[in-house]
């Protein structure tokens, strides 16, 4: 139910109707969008919204989807079910093309028919639509690509048109030999030609010489100086041509006819079809207002709920983005013990362009159109919706203001419940403030006990209290600026606001003397008990922010946390499986040894001790063991190679450390450029570090071998590319417009760049749109491991058109 029967123009919905019937191909659609109305179906209201959704991906995604000739043909086929009657030529070509239309709506949405669909939900609108491809055939007989009806469409038809083309050719003769004559004898100009006049030809004749040439004076020029004549030679034939376009009209209507008579056993399908289409022009055009007005499909629930994150009014949206400004989201929950907003603050701070967000949303998204909110913002269906906003005064039915309100009250009292969503602007106001206010406090204990959903307005202080005594009831409040002294549009939850009289009476310029005797009239505790309040609201947000600062830090040490163990967990695995590995290798050798010395020893025995046999036997045993030794451990390996490159063996057998010379590569401890030694002196040597050359202490200096050379040449060569990578890179990257597997694939290159080249922060700029595009960049970002967290630019520079990105 909805309350009042004005309820559509007190929240502006006719305004958003006008805006829909702008969007619409025909007047299919516009009468489509003039009998959209409330509903309280669940059932009806999902399948709507998931319609206007699946509208705006075709319009976002496909090229191909038929858009033109709209056409409403209901008119014409509905005259012609009357035996006798015939389409016109005009409207048989608009139903040729409609048609083709529907075929092609049809053929679109059915193309993945055997698959999983892709828009199922308009699939469903589909079904029974007959395409009448023989009805389109049948046209096609009769009319060409132009809309003019064939000569072939009849023989008969064919015959009167053939001479007809033979007595025009005839006339056109005649007319010529004539103004030849007429013209040698200097009756007509030289540049003068045959014209039509009422469907007949003629000859411009100068009037002077009109006596000259024989015939019949059709009309003559505005100025008076030339006259039409007809010659008498060829006036029979004009005749003819007369009786021949008679003839061709009438064999004409009598193809229409025929047509229209074959036609008609089809029309209860045809209209059906072009229901079709209506219903198609009304979701495009749902689909165009939600592109329009950043419209999404919310997560929409069979129960009375509110929980919307950056709720926009659309019709506020679209002005303010006329005058270049940005509109501040409102955040509102309405559901559990916090069923009515009590909503308090100053003067022109947004308090009833809340309340009408509200009314306007809910009653929208009833209706089946996506409304401007975040994706993850929560939405419930209700039974009634009752609105009291604005001046009801009527001298007619001698209601004053405050008369008025007190009957919407009464029907609110009466017909409210758990179920009903209520509005009211500035509670118990247009009355004596203490008694209005007090009949105000109980009408709204009466709606919390019945359990009802409401968005209330107000200044007065007890309703105040009552929400912070009462469950069910929650102050809400519209924040003010105390040092620029103007509001900022923001509703905060929680705490009552301040209405800022005093402040706002000073910025108006009232004498201070005024100010300061109202403050002594109301009393200290109560100019104290408003200080309080914007105190409060001050503090609320700063711990606000603290707290989000708190949580991110916490997911921030969580992601990382969760990292290092994985990683750890990944080690050690990897140590396992190299162990293992290392172990089963020693096992074959020691086991392949073994049985490799046991040969050996039986094969000596064997020889009986052979100096040859055995000589052989310990080659063959020598070559297995250098056979095996290149299996080991290939690190072990690689170990021992890098140490029999720094050290040799001294006269003991114990390794030493190969002496420095002339020529050597070297570097000093603990630094990474190379050198080369020019000259050893006692304890010091000249190097030469490119093209500086200094003495450096022996002891300060380590050998550098030929591969770490190249590798530091490489590193240094890495660094000065990754550095001009990164002097290039933007911070920023745009995918709006691009399809959804284009625009992630842009997405991965370019975060690997921004992980790769040490960005702290990015900015992937997708849009709002429906939402899709960046909730696949959002759970592609979700799964790599280089970035810490991810959220919406502030509202000022983009909100959730842009994601920030944030770098480990």
């Amino acid at each position: 139910m909805i309350y009042p029967d004005n309820f559509e123009q007190k929240i502006e919905f006719q305004k958003v109707r006008q805006l829909l019937s702008e969007q619409c191909l025909s007047p299919l659609g516009k009468e489509k969008v003039e009998e959209m109305c409330f509903s309280t179906s669940y059932d009806e209201i999902e399948p709507l919204l998931f319609q206007t959704e699946e509208f705006v991906r075709i319009r976002e995604e496909e090229d191909s989807f038929p858009a033109d000739h709209f056409y409403d043909m209901r008119p014409a086929l509905k005259r012609i079910r009357i035996e006798g009657a015939w389409i016109d030529r005009n409207a048989l070509f608009e139903l040729r093309r409609s048609l083709q239309t529907i075929n092609g709506i049809v053929a679109f949405l059915r193309r993945d028919e055997e698959k999983t669909p892709k828009y199922p939900y308009l699939l469903s609108l589909a079904e029974g639509v007959l395409a009448f491809p023989e009805v389109t055939k049948k046209i096609d007989e009769i009319l060409d690509g132009f809309g003019q009806i064939k000569d072939h469409a009849s023989p008969r038809l064919s015959e009167i048109r053939r001479e007809l083309a033979s007595t025009m050719n005839g006339i056109s003769k005649s007319l010529n030999a004539i103004l030849r004559k007429a013209q040698a004898e200097g009756y007509v100009d030289k540049d003068v030609s045959p014209s039509m006049r009422d469907g007949r030809l003629v000859i411009p004749v100068n009037p002077s010489h009109k006596r000259k040439i024989k015939g019949i004076v059709h009309d003559e020029s505005a100025s008076g100086k030339t006259v039409f004549i007809e010659p008498s030679e060829v006036v029979e034939a004009n005749n003819r041509i007369r009786e021949l376009e008679a003839d061709e009209r009438r064999e004409i209507v009598r193809i229409l006819t025929g047509f229209s008579d074959w036609l008609r056993p089809f029309l209860p399908d045809l209209l059906d079809s072009y229901e079709f289409l209506a219903k198609i022009d009304f979701i495009q055009a749902k689909a165009a207002f939600a592109t329009l007005t950043g419209g999404v499909r919310p997560s929409i629930g069979n129960s009375p709920q509110i929980d919307w994150v950056e709720a926009v009014h659309p019709l506020l949206y679209l002005t303010l983005k006329k005058q270049g400004r940005k509109i501040v989201p409102l955040d509102i929950t309405l559901e559990g013990e916090n069923r009515i907003l009590v909503i308090s603050g100053p003067n022109a701070g947004g308090k009833s362009v809340c309340l009408k967000t509200v009314g306007l949303l809910q009653y929208m998204v009833q209706c089946g159109l996506l409304i401007p909110l975040k994706e993850n913002s929560r939405v419930g269906v209700f039974n009634d919706i009752f609105i009291d906003i604005g001046d009801e005064q009527s001298i007619e039915n001698d209601l004053s203001t405050y008369s008025s309100h007190l009957l919407n009250m009464k029907f609110f009292e009466k017909h409210c419940n758990e179920k009903s969503l209520l509005l009211v602007d500035e509670f118990g106001s247009g009355t004596e403030p203490r008694i209005g206010a007090a009949i105000a406090e109980a009408l709204l204990d009466r709606f919390n006990r019945r359990h009802s959903f409401g968005v209330v307005t107000t200044h007065y202080q007890n309703l105040k209290h009552f929400a912070g005594e009462n469950k069910g009831v929650v102050n809400g409040a519209m924040l003010y600026d105390r040092h620029e002294m103007q509001p900022l549009f923001r509703l905060s939850i929680g705490n009552p606001g301040s209405s800022f009289a005093v402040e706002i009476a000073r910025k108006t310029g009232l004498p201070e003397e005024v100010i300061a005797r109202a403050s002594e009239i109301v009393g200290k505790d109560y100019i104290d008990m408003d200080k309080y309040l914007q105190d409060i609201s001050r503090d609320k947000r700063y711990w606000e922010r603290k707290r989000d600062e708190i949580r991110r830090e916490r997911k921030r040490l969580e992601e990382v946390t969760l990292k290092y163990e994985t990683d750890l967990e990944a080690i050690n695995k990897q140590k396992k499986e190299i162990l293992a590995q290392a172990r089963g290798q020693a096992e074959r050798l020691l086991a392949e040894s073994n049985a490799r010395i046991e040969n050996t020893i039986r094969e000596i025995r064997e020889s009986g001790a052979d100096k040859e046999k055995t000589k052989q036997v310990r080659q063959s045993l020598r070559e297995f063991k250098e056979k095996i030794e290149p299996v080991d451990i290939p690190e072990v390996k690689k170990r021992k190679k890098q140490k029999q490159e720094h050290t040799v063996s001294g006269d003991n057998g114990q390794p030493q450390t190969k002496p420095l010379a002339a020529g050597d590569a070297v570097r000093l401890t603990g630094q990474n450029s190379p050198g080369e030694i020019i000259e050893i002196s006692g304890k010091k040597a000249i190097i030469a570090f490119g093209m500086i050359k200094s003495t450096v202490d022996l002891d300060k200096l380590e050998r550098v071998s030929g591969n770490q050379i190249r590798k530091e040449k490489k590193s240094s060569n890495t660094r000065d590319l990754l550095h001009e990578r990164k002097l290039s890179f933007k911070q920023d990257i745009d995918v709006r417009g691009m399809r959804g597997d284009e625009a992630l694939q842009a997405v991965i290159y370019f975060i690997d760049d921004a992980i790769q080249l040490g960005m702290s922060r990015v900015r992937i700029l997708h849009g709002t749109g429906t939402g899709a595009l960046r909730q696949i960049i959002r759970e592609y970002l979700g799964s790599v491991n280089g970035v810490s967290r991810f959220q919406d630019e502030h509202v000022q520079f983009g909100g959730a058109g842009i994601t920030v990105v944030d770098m480990e």
